[in-house]
């Protein structure tokens, strides 16, 4: 039995030594060097589709809108300012306090005119921007309708105050 175990070591030990020298170079050729230079494409430039017929339609009523409402906004805001002005200086929940108060709930209304068209138009600018459409249009009626309606709100806050 002792014979046979040494039997299965020859083999063993013979396939671990081989010539030097039967196998190829692990070494990097030329072939596997990285050469040359890789330009990108220069992408075309996106351009949106135009604005359909009925969107435009739909722009010109809100800022239409928005015009009346600044409008009425400002033809109110005199009215206002009087009541506000006979108000100074009264106690809370008197005749001219009271009065100047519903005035410029009056006014508050005129301004949520022009809020509803502004977030009509913002509506218009997100879906013509998730659809990839021109927004300039669009954004310069929504950048005008936003500065009404700015100048509408300090208005009102200004008048607030000197309730107070």
């Amino acid at each position: 039995m002792h014979c046979n175990r040494a039997l299965l070591l020859v083999p063993l030990l013979a396939a671990c030594a081989t010539p030097d020298g039967d196998y190829p170079s692990l070494a990097l050729r030329d072939a596997e060097r990285v050469s040359g230079t890789l330009e990108p494409v220069a992408p075309e430039p996106y351009v949106p589709p135009a604005t359909p017929a009925a969107v435009l339609g739909r722009l010109d009523r809100l800022a239409a809108d928005a015009a009346s409402a600044h409008r009425a906004f400002l033809a109110e805001a005199p009215g206002v300012r009087g009541a506000v002005a006979a108000a100074l200086g009264a106690e809370v929940g008197s005749d001219s306090w009271s009065q100047a108060q519903v005035a410029l709930a009056g006014l508050e209304s005129a301004r949520s005119r022009a809020m509803i068209a502004l977030a009509d138009l913002d509506r218009l600018y997100v879906d013509a921007a998730v659809g990839g459409e021109e927004l300039t249009r669009i954004a310069a009626t929504r950048d005008t309708v936003a500065a009404q309606v700015d100048e509408q709100n300090g208005a009102i806050e200004a008048l607030l105050r000197s309730l107070r």
